[in-house]
């Protein structure tokens, strides 16, 4: 394993667990919303668990660079750069349900490298470093094996997100293809993907910081993650990731009009 590999995802692992817990502190507590321009939830536990992850990450890594989804971009030397999520599920957090995480994702030269998610009300650790695997805490986790489309099960958002971007047919299509449906949103339905639990997750509307640590996961489990024209990508609003067996067809639905 490559040492500055091995270092830095280490780091990343006990750090994003510190800004976790320290983001659950304000968890079921009546914390205070705000709302962005861009009409997204913001709160004081967002604000605080990023400053930690950016201090902690630059003290121990001060040439690399850094994404925030609060605090912006950060220009680094190194060729790494950290990308990061402090609470991602913010709706979920502000309404006091439980899947919620805090993600870290470590890319080189603009290659996904590692990825660190981990869920603090439910204790639970995601983890995955190119070539070495994916795990939840100290467990290997694979994705499953199925290769029928009326077999699987599907994870998404929210309907809204498709409607808006002109694919609600698309996305009814290929919901009414598959064997059942759940609506796990966010990072949720990509680790359920990598662990086996279903096998596509469908988004629109992310960004480089939701998706940076999950693409690690999901590959590391043995999965696919692009765009939905088949790009592998952080870096577009649409994304799928799959098993590796039903990822042909749910692109080929997804690009349907």
């Amino acid at each position: 394993m490559n040492n500055d590999w091995k270092a830095r995802y280490e780091r990343a692992i006990s750090i994003t667990q510190e800004a976790g817990r320290l983001a659950l502190g304000y968890f079921d507590r009546g914390i205070t919303v705000e709302w962005k321009k861009d009409h997204t939830p913001v709160t004081q536990a967002d604000r605080e668990a990023e400053q930690h992850l950016r201090s902690k990450l630059l003290q121990a890594f001060p040439n690399d660079g850094f994404l925030g989804e609060e605090s912006g971009e950060h220009t680094g030397s190194s060729g790494y750069r950290w990308i990061i999520d402090p609470i991602d599920g913010t709706r979920s957090f502000v309404r006091n349900v439980p899947l919620w995480a805090t993600l870290v994702g470590l890319e080189y030269r603009g290659e996904p490298l590692a990825g660190v998610c981990y869920l603090p009300a439910l204790e639970q650790t995601y983890h995955a470093l190119r070539g070495e695997g994916a795990f939840r805490g100290d467990r290997r986790i694979r994705v499953s094996d199925v290769d029928a489309l009326n077999e699987s099960v599907l994870f998404y958002t929210s309907l809204t997100w498709f409607m808006k971007a002109g694919k609600r047919d698309v996305f009814l299509d290929l919901v009414g293809q598959t064997q059942s449906q759940r609506g796990y949103g966010d990072f949720y339905g990509h680790i359920l993907v990598a662990q086996g639990s279903g096998e596509i997750m469908v988004e629109h509307g992310v960004h480089a910081w939701d998706v940076a640590a999950l693409i690690p996961i999901v590959e590391e489990a043995g999965g696919q993650f692009t765009d939905w024209d088949g790009i592998r990508t952080m870096h577009r609003p649409d994304v799928v990731a799959t098993n590796g067996r039903l990822h042909g067809v749910a692109l080929r639905l997804l690009g349907e009009t």
